[in-house]
Order: structure tokens, then C-alpha cells, then sequence
């Protein structure tokens, strides 16, 4: 008899395919369950945006009934309060809070109007305000998801008397040492550039204002008493550039793809060209503007994705306080030297990485004009912009343009 076809050898020849067979069948069972956990985690991604959107929409309708209601109650509480009704909007470059500067002045390129309610600010109240070259803006934080807080009694509000401060990478720091806009009383102050001055409405530039963000007041810049020589800050906050990011490029697709896009926004925009708004775009990313928590868990989809689906952050980061300053990062410089001679600076402070160096492929969003930017980082700061999208439902107007001003100022001046 043969021994290949004997009985004692049959078993071995079949092991291996016994044991592919299980192998095959082990591998199924994992891409089902992993396919399982990924529409779960989906679900769990929408579930948490939808929660936080109709939580802002809430806090929204709440403060609209408390401030029309006309109860006992609330006549008591008015009577220790003080009529603070906003005289005008702003309408910013920055469509959401992710992306709008830190402070003031950093980005010289961001413009906004600040229109005025016309019912309140008469056009001679504003005569002689184009002469200063820089105004102080009382604001509020409209965007705060916490405002449910300040309807409380003190004792019951839980409001937080620390904030986490980029600067500190997390640490900690009492509220009223910081800019954060999570305050007892959700008052802002920036500086702004005066650009030009059109019967209700005003031209901005170097703003850290979000879009739609309410105006209680204005006051022009004195640079005699509102520049305070010998002025001194704590340790933390002298760090130059601890936020800048090494560098900013384009991918080789990108140009196409803001040209769809820049078809539909140039009536509607505040920017002279495709290249100034791409300008815009490196100024903006010329700094970190990740969340701390975009910043401390990079791979965290959760945070990265929900983040962009509210197109706001609830918790409670600092930004944190530094003197007011036009000064760039040296990267800011270099980016927009090589964007206008098209040649390579000489100017870098890292060594840029090869793309397969970025953060585990993470995509980041920036919206600014309704379009959205998609970017991605690399572990030493530096940044790949990728693509540029429209967002479908964003609002636009044609009334605050660059077409409005033109003839007010030169290309030049309005550039610089």
C-alpha cells in the first residue's frame, strides 16, 4: 500500500487547510465586529454633535424669554442691572470661534464691518471716528455654551474660577488673570485697525471677532494714555511665538480648488483677489489655532470631527493675555514673501517634514467666508493646507464687500 494514501497520513496533509479555514473565518468575525464599532462610533459622533447643537439652540431660546419676559422676578433683577443693548453686528471674515485669532492685531489681514443699528447710532455720532487709526470694541461672547450659569444664583451657578491657558500647554489659571471668554460677566475688549468709514458701517482690519458677534460699544485708540510705557505681565505670558507654527504650505491641488470656490464668494467677499484671501488663509494658519484638546489628543477623531460638525468649542480654554502687538512670527514673513515673489524664502525655523511625518493623516478645519479649509500638521508645527470647500447652507451678503470699498481706498492700502 501506498503510504502518502494511508489513513495515519491523511490528517496532517488536511491540518493546514483546517487551520486556514479558521484563520479565514477569525478574519471575517473581526471585519464584522470592526464594522460594527465604526457605525457605532458614527452614531456616537452624531448623537454628541446633535446634543451639543441643540444645547447651544436652548441656552439661546432661554436667554430670549428671560430677557422678554416681564414677571415680578425678572423686574427685580432688572432693576440691578444696566441697559447693555448692543448698537451694531459685526460681519467677520471668520464664519466660526475655530480659527477667529487668539488676540488682536495677529492676523492683519482679517476684516470685518461693524454695522451699526441705525435706530440707536445716528449717522453724526459717528463724524471724526475715521481720523483715529485705531478703535477699542466692547463685545460680547455670544457663542458661549455656559450662559445658563450666569442665569443663577451665584451659590448654584458651579462657574468655573480657573480655565485651562493655551500658553501653560493646559495649566491652569484664575479666570480674571486671562482672556478667556467664559467670564462672570461675558464681556469682551479688542483693538482694531480703522480701515474706512461708510455711513452705518465700518471697515476692520487685524480683528479677533467672530462673526455675527454683538457691539455694545466703541472708543477710539489714544496711543498717549491707552499705551502704557513700562507695563509688566507675567512670566507666562512674555514666551514670543510659543503658539506660531513653523511653516505654511499649499498642496499642488489646492489652487484648483479654491478657484471653484472663490467663482461663487468674490461678489460677496471682503478680500480684493483669489491671492489676497490666500494670504488670509496663511496668515490664519501662521498660528496654533487647534483646541487644547485638539492640541493634547491629536488622534482623537472624536474631537477632531465633532469640533468641525458644531463649529464650536464649549469648554473652557483661556486665551490667554498678551500685550497688543502687530509683530508676525518669523513664519508669517517668510509665507507671504514667497507668496507674492512665488519664490522660496530663505527665511525657516524648522526643517519641514515629508508629509508621511503629519500626525497620524489628521484633517483640521478653518471656515472663513463660508468656505471651508481643510489642513493637516506636522509633529514639528509644520502645516499642509489641502483643499478648499463651500460650505452648502452658509449665508452670505453682497452689502459689505470688497465692491463697497474699492473706491474708498487703494489696493495698496487696503492690502497692507
Amino acid at each position: 500500500m501506498d503510504q502518502n494514501n494511508s489513513p495515519s497520513r491523511r490528517p496532517k496533509a488536511t491540518f493546514p487547510l483546517r487551520l486556514a479555514s479558521l484563520h479565514r473565518r477569525r478574519a471575517q468575525q473581526l471585519e464584522s465586529r470592526i464594522r460594527e464599532l465604526e457605525v457605532s462610533l458614527a452614531a456616537a459622533l452624531e448623537k454628541s454633535a446633535s446634543e451639543r447643537r441643540g444645547r447651544t439652540r436652548a441656552q439661546q431660546a432661554l436667554r430670549k424669554v428671560l430677557t422678554e419676559q416681564n414677571s415680578d422676578g425678572f423686574k427685580q433683577v432688572a432693576a440691578s442691572a444696566y441697559p447693555m443693548t448692543p448698537i451694531g453686528t459685526i460681519r467677520s471674515c471668520f464664519s466660526t470661534r475655530n480659527g477667529t485669532p487668539r488676540q488682536p492685531l495677529l492676523v492683519p489681514l482679517a476684516r470685518a464691518c461693524l454695522v451699526f443699528d441705525s435706530g440707536r447710532v445716528p449717522t453724526a455720532a459717528l463724524e471724526g471716528l475715521a481720523e483715529y487709526s485705531h478703535c477699542w470694541i466692547l463685545y460680547v461672547f455670544h457663542l458661549n455654551t455656559d450662559f445658563d450659569k450666569l442665569w443663577r444664583e451665584p451659590s448654584r451657578s458651579k462657574f468655573k474660577a480657573k480655565v485651562r491657558v493655551p500658553r501653560l500647554k493646559g495649566g491652569k489659571m484664575g479666570v480674571l488673570a486671562t482672556r478667556s471668554p467664559h467670564r462672570p460677566c461675558p464681556i469682551g475688549l479688542t483693538v482694531a485697525k480703522v480701515e474706512a468709514l461708510d455711513g452705518h458701517t465700518l471697515l476692520l482690519s487685524g480683528v479677533d471677532l467672530v462673526d455675527s458677534t454683538p457691539v455694545l460699544d466703541i472708543k477710539p485708540y489714544l496711543p498717549y494714555s491707552d499705551s502704557i510705557r513700562g507695563a509688566t505681565v507675567p512670566n507666562w505670558v512674555k514666551a514670543d511665538n510659543t503658539l506660531a507654527v513653523a511653516s505654511v504650505r499649499f498642496s499642488p491641488n489646492f489652487s484648483s480648488s479654491l478657484s471653484s470656490c472663490w467663482e461663487e464668494v468674490e461678489k460677496c467677499s471682503l478680500y480684493a483677489s483669489q491671492l489676497e484671501f490666500q494670504n488670509l488663509i496663511r496668515e490664519v494658519l501662521s498660528w496654533d489655532i487647534r483646541s487644547l484638546s485638539q492640541v493634547n489628543d491629536p488622534h482623537n477623531t472624536l474631537v477632531v470631527k465633532e469640533s468641525f460638525n458644531a463649529l464650536l468649542e464649549s469648554e473652557n480654554v483661556a486665551d490667554e493675555p498678551s500685550e497688543i502687538s502687530t509683530k508676525k512670527p518669523e513664519s508669517c514673513n517668510t509665507i507671504l514673501e514667497e507668496n507674492i515673489s512665488g519664490e522660496e524664502s530663505s527665511q525657516t525655523l524648522r526643517k519641514e517634514e515629508p508629509a508621511s511625518s503629519l500626525i497620524n493623516e489628521v484633517v483640521y478645519h478653518l471656515v472663513l467666508e463660508g468656505i471651508d479649509i481643510s489642513y493637516k500638521m506636522a509633529s514639528n508645527a509644520n502645516i499642509l493646507v489641502e483643499k478648499a470647500l463651500m460650505l452648502p447652507d452658509y449665508k452670505r451678503s453682497h452689502h459689505y464687500s470688497y465692491s463697497m470699498w474699492k473706491d474708498k481706498l487703494s489696493i495698496e492700502s487696503f492690502s497692507t
